[in-house]
């Protein structure tokens, strides 16, 4: 087997705080959105760099409460970046992990979490 990617599939239950959160506030693109007719639920892939996730209002597709755990670097000024925005329902810190990384984690609207990783070098 290989694989070519790994797309976590996240619940969501509000259309307008996903794009505030996950668009305004952390700066993810839409890739595009899908519903079967108007009024049904949406499933939508937000990206951000090398980042993908999928986003779901349909029931069964997910349960609230994931965590997605993000390697990366640029994390401290990626962290200055959110705060200048001054997001009224987010203000992540950075943490110094046990295992030689900076963190953040940061929780969604709809109870899901992101943990961004540093690993830091001596």
């Amino acid at each position: 087997m290989e694989v070519s990617q790994v797309i976590p599939v996240l619940r969501m239950f509000d259309h307008t705080k996903m794009k505030e959160f996950y668009i305004d506030f952390l700066g993810f693109s839409v890739d595009w959105e899908h519903r079967f007719e108007e009024n049904f639920p949406l499933y939508t892939q937000l990206s951000l760099g090398n980042i993908v996730l999928h986003l779901s209002q349909h029931h069964g597709d997910a349960c609230p409460g994931a965590r997605v755990f993000v390697e990366c670097t640029g994390l401290k000024a990626y962290h200055a970046s959110l705060l200048e925005k001054q997001y009224k329902y987010s203000r992540p810190g950075l943490e110094d992990a046990h295992w030689g990384a900076i963190t953040m984690e940061v929780p969604d609207p709809f109870g899901n979490k992101i943990m961004f990783n540093e690993r830091q070098t001596d």
